[in-house]
């Protein structure tokens, strides 16, 4: 399966921002023939859907308690799919990991089983 690799998680303010990318871990597949979900889990808690986007990137969705907060989005040129996270909460503090899912986003995003190896983000003061 497709190897994905995330990054730019780490310690924030409450309020502040951190940008999560995903990025194939190899050269030997493109990111850009995937849609993408970020999903999150913290300790003793169900994993949860955060935000997902197509293949081009004209489709997103995203996780109620995330609306206007994150953002999903991706740079094929680059390979990436990153999620902007402003305003953060103690309640976003997770592991983020990425994962490839359905193409049919609008409903939920539906993992199809490559994932990465998820990037720690804490909020906390």
């Amino acid at each position: 399966q497709l190897q994905l690799v995330e990054s730019g998680g780490g310690l924030v303010q409450p309020g502040g921002s951190l940008r999560l990318s995903c990025a194939a871990s190899g050269f030997t597949f493109t990111l850009n023939d995937y849609a993408i979900g970020w999903f999150r889990q913290a300790p003793g808690k169900e994993r949860e859907g955060v935000s997902c986007i197509s293949r081009s990137g004209g489709s997103t969705n995203y996780l109620d308690s995330v609306k206007g907060r994150f953002t999903i989005s991706r740079n094929n040129a680059k390979n990436t799919v990153y999620l902007q996270m402003n305003t953060l909460i103690p309640e976003d503090t997770a592991i983020y990991y990425c994962a490839t899912v359905r193409r049919d986003i609008t409903r939920a995003c539906t993992p199809t089983g490559s994932w990465g190896q998820g990037t720690q983000v804490t909020v906390s003061s």
